[in-house]
């Protein structure tokens, strides 16, 4: 069975492209922002804090290059391999992740007890 192929104008996909990186400047700045305002308040939950940060710009950073592949899929099979791949990494990034976050999470529990006795 032939594919057919996705007929999008290149107008329409450079102001995809623009769309996205644009898009994408925006999270830089607001990341970039939230990382200095974190940097001027120290706590325990800073670390795991600045973690958690650290993951979710991982992710949209992710999102973009995501986006942008898809704007050059030429046929529905490969829009849904490149969503599928894109899937399989997420699942994949989002378990070490937790790990990571869990690992922080319960060494600072581990500290914070032994400062109190």
């Amino acid at each position: 069975m032939i594919e057919p192929k996705l007929k999008v104008p290149a107008e329409l996909r450079d102001l995809t492209e623009k769309t996205i990186d644009q898009a994408e400047k925006a999270f830089s700045l607001f990341f970039d922002a939230a990382s200095k305002s974190m940097a001027t308040m120290p706590g325990a939950g800073t670390e795991i804090s600045k973690q958690a940060l650290s993951f979710t710009e991982q992710n949209m950073k992710a999102a973009f290059e995501h986006a942008r592949k898809l704007v050059h899929a030429t046929d529905l099979q490969e829009a849904m391999q490149i969503q599928s791949e894109f899937l399989r990494s997420q699942f994949t990034n989002a378990g070490e992740h937790m790990r990571q976050i869990t690992g922080n999470v319960m060494s600072a529990t581990k500290d914070a007890a032994k400062g109190k006795f």
